[in-house]
């Protein structure tokens, strides 16, 4: 099955990234949807970040704001069997190779006229590994444009350093300060947009933020991190039962 171009693979190569049109058909999209208006939904009587939410400031009963549903693959089978689907995984052959493993996920909604904006930063800084044959895929729930708090990319940072995600103060604060980040051309970044069931794929050293979601609709995107099977975290591995049970194929 091929879902990828030639000239796509070449453009993940050369940007550290690419978008891929129609990973998830209509019917994986509305399962999906429904799924996560139901997590909204039950969001109202959560009242502080816990394993399933993140919660935006002002969050309550009455105006639920959720930034983030956490490993949405062990929450429903459905985003689990996207990550695994044929379409999927034939632009991780492509991408990473004959045998990937699933390292996380999430799904960041980004609620309308509030969702916050990320900053700059590298996915290696938060899960490094023995080499960088890793990538993040980033699935469009709904249609992602300039107004709506789109994914920036500074195209060929990924064949750069690993650039200092700590504060002044010698915390890690998981971003980059732009006025340090030498070489990286900030004006270049490229929005990531797409219509409903794309996704992005961005290698793990890429240069990548967004911004404040303006527009009066959702932007929910959902996250999977994937590597190479031969990349091996250098934290370690907790649970190797579970660690080789996320093998994708």
């Amino acid at each position: 099955m091929s879902v990828i171009t030639a000239q796509q693979v070449e453009q993940y190569r050369r940007d550290g990234y690419c978008i891929v049109e129609n990973i998830a058909d209509a019917t994986t999209l509305a399962r999906m949807k429904a799924v996560l208006a139901d997590l909204v939904e039950r969001s109202r009587a959560v009242r502080a970040h816990d394993d399933i939410y993140d919660l935006e400031p002002g969050h309550s009963s009455s105006a639920p704001r959720v930034r983030r549903i956490k490993k949405p693959t062990n929450v429903d089978r459905v985003f689990a069997e996207l990550v695994r689907s044929p379409a999927m995984t034939a632009v991780l052959r492509a991408l990473l190779g004959p045998a990937a493993r699933l390292h996380g996920s999430k799904l960041n909604l980004k609620s309308p006229e509030f969702g916050s904006p990320v900053e700059w930063h590298q996915d290696w800084a938060f899960y490094p590994h023995t080499n960088d044959d890793v990538l993040a895929i980033g699935v469009m729930l709904e249609d992602i444009d300039l107004d709506n708090g789109p994914m920036l990319i500074v195209p060929g940072s990924h064949r750069g350093p690993t650039y200092d995600h700590h504060a002044d103060a010698g915390y890690f604060c998981g971003a980059i300060d732009p006025a340090k980040a030498v070489g990286v051309d900030f004006a270049s970044a490229v929005p990531v947009v797409g219509k409903a069931g794309a996704a992005s794929f961005h290698h793990v050293r890429a240069v990548h933020g967004s911004g404040q979601n303006t527009s009066t609709r959702p932007r929910p995107f959902l996250l999977y991190e994937v590597t190479a099977a031969d990349a091996f975290p250098l934290m370690g591995v907790s649970d190797w039962g579970d660690f080789h049970g996320r093998m994708l194929y």
